[in-house]
């Protein structure tokens, strides 16, 4: 069974920084798509950034050049490195496990910006 717990949230100020980190449980991880999504209050859960098992990645146009995701595979865990925070980056990040069709979330971590 696949369990997946996101940690690093917080609260930090308009141009801060913050590291997300999600591990996963049991021997997938190497091989799965790990994806890192968010979800604004009022709003509909949205992809942040993607990563797959050869360390390609991918992002949302509103995150280019200040998020990057990584993953160290000997660690089971998946990192979202966010630089120059914005209000509206204050959401529930989620990190998101893909295998063929299986798929699991975490439980969610909170992000708040605010000045």
């Amino acid at each position: 069974q696949v369990q997946l717990v996101e940690s690093g949230g917080g609260l930090v100020q308009p141009g801060g920084s913050l590291r997300l980190s999600c591990v996963a449980s049991g021997s997938l991880f190497s091989s799965a798509v790990m994806g890192w999504y968010r979800q604004a209050p009022g709003k509909q859960r949205e992809l942040v950034a993607i990563i797959n098992s050869g360390g390609t990645t991918n992002y949302a146009d509103s995150v280019k050049g200040r998020f990057a995701i990584s993953r160290d595979n000997a660690k089971n865990t998946v990192y979202l490195q966010m630089n120059s925070l914005k209000l509206e980056d204050t959401a529930v990040y989620y990190c998101k496990l893909t295998w063929g069709a299986l798929n699991r979330w975490g439980q969610g971590t909170q992000v708040t910006v605010s000045a």
